[in-house]
């Protein structure tokens, strides 16, 4: 308390911060939630702190885990001067640290340690850390946006992380996430603790307590002049949906004489740490970045954020406008500047959400099998020698969610693949693992997690964004045409094992305005740009004047007379039949299944094109066809690049892409009558 008054000249701690303190002191798991900004760092590491100083916690006692380097960079400052005031020391270590800095760790332990799963689980498998004294004092683990890890593969291996560092603690390991505002935080913190007293601390609702405006100018040079003229002499945030958006709109604007710093992934970290240093130092000024800057790291406080386009999700417009407001007598805000009629609808959608309290539910992908293989091959670097029944018994506890005959299933196949060898028993890495992850002492085991599976779609040396998977899918009637950026590109060749789509330009869209989209959306949010083009349902949307006529436009675009339940139905000139279904590409693909279609059908987040005239009460009664999804996940398993596919079975691996890609669940639902 001494120090919060009067080292950080703090005069009380915000309530989140307050409710925090309690259930922490007690040795809870908690999962803390709060915007971006919000203080959850603070509401975890104080009583931390408290514990690690009264309790007299040899170091190191806990680790703070992020999910980005520039994250853990910008936070080493602000936690050793928090440290400092109960005496204790803060370390960075993930794979931009020397080994001059590791080396000095290893001799004298700092008591909290800032890293990434990915160098945890290097840690475990080093031969230059001894992992008893090293994990043996671990009292606290602090997963920093928890979301984000949670939504990938990520996840999965963190939480299969801190499993096995538990055999070396020598008492139970307290965990404890931060998140933004999600809609399941029960099952979040349930997923993320497992057993042990847990407490979740923070609101889950939405405030809808902000200034929101969407304004449609047609192009990014309109969008440059707007944000030079608009707000002089305050600091602005733009987000960008790729980095040669972020340069195209930088040069635009430093053309216009506007102070303009930009950060993206492709510029190296010194780099992008000078940008947002001298942006968190200025007041004039304008920063555009991609979703890196999306998760906390401090560029001072804000007093605009400007969103290009739109985002995919209410989660990520609630983490950026939550940069705002933080000033006394300042509001929330967030200002939409769409450039294409397919970026102004997902903004409308967004916001209609957002007005009615939706955040995104944070599901884990489903069937990890890849990541209980990499598990195993881990854990016998680890400790090479382990009999075959420990090997299998230790993913099973890392994976309980997971059926246990089937993990002893995944230990056999990499057995008979010579990707582990064993015998007389005990297990070491076979010739096969060797020749497919041995570079560089094993760096492969340890990084690439697949993430959401995108494309990169690229035109000649441009990166136009990305796109599912399924839209590029061929059918038979033509070259596939996808609607990206507000122009139409024709598909001229998929490199699958580069994630890389290759497109030219099309003149289709002369034929349809209204083509769909390629973006990977959700459920929801398909379900809202419906609601938006019908009328249904009465969101204040905070329409700018151009965006009312926008509105107006966008509703005439969709020519769809026939409605069977909740879908509307366009018969095109060509004979095809075009399901406007708003659902996105998972429950699409799975509707094109039902339909006998998905090797003829063109899938598209917003509908499904078919030769079938099935009719929905039909549909209705037909049961899920397993043998086509089999085929269906078979077929994307050939192209797939998920990693540590080479360690499933085919089968195995096929259900893993047909349940990450398909979506019976809300098919059923869209279908009800």
């Amino acid at each position: 308390q001494y120090h919060i008054v009067n080292s950080m000249g703090w005069t009380g701690l915000r309530s989140t911060q307050a409710d925090a303190v309690v259930p922490i002191l007690d040795g809870n798991h908690c999962l803390i939630l709060a915007p971006t900004a919000g203080g959850k760092t603070e509401a975890a590491i104080i009583p931390v702190l408290s514990r690690m100083a009264t309790e007299e916690w040899p170091g190191p006692s806990v680790l703070y885990v992020c999910p980005i380097k520039a994250l853990l960079n910008n936070l080493e400052s602000r936690l050793s001067r928090y440290a400092g005031f109960v005496g204790r020391t803060v370390q960075v270590w993930h794979g931009d640290v020397g080994q001059g800095a590791r080396a000095r760790a290893r001799r004298s332990a700092p008591d909290i340690l800032l890293t990434t799963p990915e160098s945890l689980e290097g840690m475990l498998i080093s031969t230059k850390v001894d992992r008893a004294s090293w994990f043996g004092s671990v009292r606290v683990v602090i997963a920093d946006e928890l979301h984000a890890f949670a939504g990938d593969d990520r996840g999965w291996h963190l939480r299969a992380v801190i499993k096995r560092i538990e055999a070396y603690a020598r008492q139970p390991i307290q965990r404890l996430g931060l998140s933004a505002t999600v809609g399941n935080p029960d099952e979040l913190l349930d997923w993320f603790a497992g057993s042990g007293e847990r407490q979740i601390v923070g609101s889950s609702s939405v405030s809808t307590d902000a200034d929101v405006t969407i304004d449609h100018v047609g192009s990014m040079a309109n969008a440059a002049t707007v944000i030079a003229r608009l707000h002089r002499g305050s600091k602005r945030l733009v987000f960008c949906d790729s980095r040669s958006r972020v340069e195209e709109l930088g040069v635009a604007l430093r053309s216009l004489n506007t102070r303009t710093f930009v950060s993206h992934s492709s510029l190296s970290a010194s780099e992008r740490k000078l940008a947002e240093t001298a942006f968190a130092e200025e007041q004039d000024c304008v920063i555009v970045a991609t979703s890196t800057l999306e998760l906390g790291i401090d560029v001072g406080d804000l007093d605009f954020v400007i969103q290009i386009d739109s985002p995919s999700t209410v989660s990520s417009v609630l983490q950026r406008m939550g940069r705002t407001g933080r000033r006394t007598g300042s509001r929330r805000n967030y200002l939409f500047l769409t450039t294409t009629d397919e970026a102004f609808l997902l903004a409308c959608a967004i916001t209609t959400l957002w007005r009615e309290r939706y955040v995104e539910h944070i599901k884990p992908p489903p069937l990890p099998w890849h990541m209980v293989a990499q598990q195993m091959m881990a854990l016998v670097l680890e400790s090479p020698g382990l009999p075959a029944h420990e090997v299998i018994g230790v993913a099973r506890t890392q994976f309980p969610d997971l059926d246990p005959e089937t993990v002893a299933t995944v230990f056999d196949f990499m057995a008979g693949k010579g990707i582990l060898f064993v015998s007389s028993g005990l297990v070491s890495i076979g010739p096969e693992g060797e020749r497919l992850f041995g570079r560089a002492h094993f760096l492969d085991l340890l990084s690439a997690f697949a993430s959401p599976m995108t494309l990169t779609a690229r035109h000649g040396s441009t990166e136009l964004g990305h796109v599912d998977p399924m839209a590029v899918q061929q059918h038979k009637n033509g070259p596939t045409v996808l609607l990206l950026g507000g122009r139409s590109w024709k598909v001229m060749s998929v490199e699958w094992s580069k994630r890389t789509v290759w497109l030219e330009p099309s003149d289709e869209k002369g034929k349809s305005r209204w083509l769909g989209t390629s973006r990977c959306l959700g459920f929801e949010v398909c379900q809202a740009m419906r609601r938006v083009l019908l009328k249904e349902g009465d969101a204040e949307l905070g329409l700018s004047k151009r965006g009312i006529r926008q509105l107006d436009e966008v509703r005439h675009l969709i020519f769809a007379p026939e409605r069977q339940g909740s879908l509307l139905l366009e018969h095109l000139p060509s004979g095809r039949q075009r399901w406007w279904t708003f659902a996105g590409g998972a429950v699409n693909s799975a509707l094109a299944l039902r339909l006998g279609e998905i090797g003829r059908a063109r899938v598209d987040e917003l509908w499904v094109e078919t030769d079938a005239g099935v009719p929905v009460p039909e549909l209705l009664q037909r049961p899920a066809d397993h043998s086509a999804r089999t085929t269906f996940g078979v077929r994307l398993a050939e192209r797939s690049e998920l990693k540590f596919a080479a360690c499933l079975c085919f089968d195995l691996l096929a259900a893993v892409i047909a349940e990450r890609l398909l979506d019976e669940a809300n098919l059923r639902l869209l279908l009800k009558p």
